[in-house]
């Protein structure tokens, strides 16, 4: 019986001039993907290289995260754009985290939608559609990281496109299997020995218990550690060593890099 795998995806290149968050560089001493900002949520070119030639150095997978330009709402807030524009937008934030990425020496190799547009691409089917047309356009080749059954991953799927479904291990989940908004308390879950058995469950059992106390299935080949969430550094250290400790190997899904 073959050993089961998982992979670690955290949200990364998130600071922006004098204003830091989070610790890129213990993070990806952890993970196996690294969602890098484009610049259009947040990330300046200085913190993107950074994450880029850190993310190459440990080996790590390196994804566009795309994102709304919304700099000042961190990408958490919609904006109802034009599908042609949208497409163009994603286009750019691809192509310019994937200069530098191969600059240092890696390239990117999958994509995924930031905060707001990852919760409206769930159900908004011609915002959905406009990402996949940009991730056809550019290199359609690359996966698109999604939740599970969303619009954006049927139609990446429709299009021809790899995908690949996600779960949110710090996230708390309503009985629909979509994560409860940032306005509701007890949206963001912060103790990492919770948190780390909670992954261990999504990742053998394929599921996770909403809020409600329903249980929900999951399918999910990754898993989301936020980067800017607080204790962060901490949750992903407990949540991989869970993982090794349940027998579970860390593979990044896109590359398949082998992290033992």
């Amino acid at each position: 019986m073959s050993q089961p795998t998982i992979d670690l995806n955290s949200d990364l290149g998130e600071s922006y001039g004098r204003w830091r968050l989070g610790d890129d560089a213990a993070l990806l001493a952890v993970v196996t993907s690294a969602n890098i900002a484009c610049g259009f949520h947040a990330g300046d070119p200085t913190t993107i290289r950074y994450a880029c030639k850190e993310a190459t150095r440990n080996g790590v997978s390196i994804g566009a995260q795309v994102g709304y330009p919304d700099l000042l709402g961190f990408g958490r807030r919609f904006i109802d754009m034009e599908p042609g524009e949208l497409t163009d937008a994603v286009l750019y934030q691809i192509a310019a985290l994937d200069g530098l990425a191969r600059v240092a020496g890696s390239r990117v190799t999958y994509v995924k939608p930031h905060g707001a547009l990852y919760n409206t691409v769930v159900h908004h089917e011609s915002q959905a559609a406009a990402v996949v047309q940009a991730v056809r356009e550019y290199d359609d080749r690359l996966p698109l990281l999604g939740l599970p059954g969303s619009v954006l991953l049927k139609t990446a799927a429709e299009a021809g496109l790899a995908t690949v479904g996600e779960a949110f291990a710090d996230r708390a989940y309503t009985r629909e299997g979509t994560l409860v908004s940032r306005r509701e308390p007890g949206a963001v879950l912060h103790d990492p020995g919770e948190v780390a058995r909670r992954v261990v469950r999504m990742a053998v059992d394929g599921e996770v218990i909403a809020v409600d106390g329903t249980s929900v299935r999951l399918t999910a080949d990754s898993v989301c550690l936020h980067g800017d969430s607080e204790g962060a550094v901490a949750m992903a250290r407990a949540v991989r060593a869970a993982l090794t400790a349940a027998g579970i190997r860390l593979r990044a899904f896109a590359v398949g890099v082998d992290h033992r």
